[in-house]
């Protein structure tokens, strides 16, 4: 796992290519990123389906709590059959601008 923190944001890279290890790996880390906005790449794991995405639904609701934001990076996904909450985006520039949107919302109340 590569770690790239920027600012308010942690960009986290899947190295290993094993998606269920990767969710592990931030599970048990969480409390080192819990103060942080997430952008988790897995950009690069070419096999990745919708039902591996839907394994990170407990981190993402731990991570909402704390009031930060969680965002794949993803590519070779139907992004129509996403669920509502999972935030799954095709580039990391993007992420990073859902992740500032976010912010403003939660500055503003919302």
């Amino acid at each position: 796992m590569k770690v790239d923190q920027k600012g308010h944001t942690t960009i986290l890279k899947d190295t290993q290519g094993s998606f269920s290890n990767f969710i592990e790996k931030i599970t048990e880390q969480f409390n080192s990123f819990k103060e942080q906005n997430l952008i988790l790449d897995v950009s690069k794991d070419e096999n990745l389906s919708i039902k591996d995405l839907k394994i990170a639904k407990d981190l993402n609701k731990k991570h909402k709590k704390e009031k930060k934001t969680m965002v794949f990076v993803a590519s070779n996904i139907d992004f129509n059959e996403i669920p509502d909450y999972l935030l799954v985006v095709p580039s990391i520039l993007e992420a990073q601008d859902i992740i500032e949107m976010e912010e403003i919302e939660r500055d503003l109340g919302f």
